[in-house]
């Protein structure tokens, strides 16, 4: 099957929202070494209204968005090391709080 078909077989799905056009490639090797992407759980998470109104505006399921800053978010720290392991930040209060 070529990537064509695959694209075509998606398009034509009525179940699918994937976007092949605007999808991000995360894979890149032998077919051997693929580990299947994280599990999702589903959570509740409290967001500032412009935040939440930021990544739903954008094209695309705003949680996969948001997932996605997450994610980055996570890498870069990993990548720093140490540096600051176990080290919880908080968040600065705001007038309202």
């Amino acid at each position: 099957m070529t990537d064509e078909d695959i694209g075509r077989a998606i398009a034509e799905d009525p179940d699918s929202d994937f976007d092949l056009a605007n999808s991000t490639l995360v894979f890149v090797g032998k077919v051997s070494e693929w580990t299947p992407p994280p599990r999702k759980t589903a959570i509740s998470i409290r967001l500032d209204e412009d935040v939440l109104d930021f990544f739903k505006a954008q094209k695309g399921p705003y949680q996969t968005h948001i997932n996605a800053v997450l994610r980055s978010y996570m890498t870069a720290s990993k990548a720093r090391g140490a540096k600051g392991a176990g080290t919880r930040r908080r968040a600065p209060k705001t007038a309202a709080e």
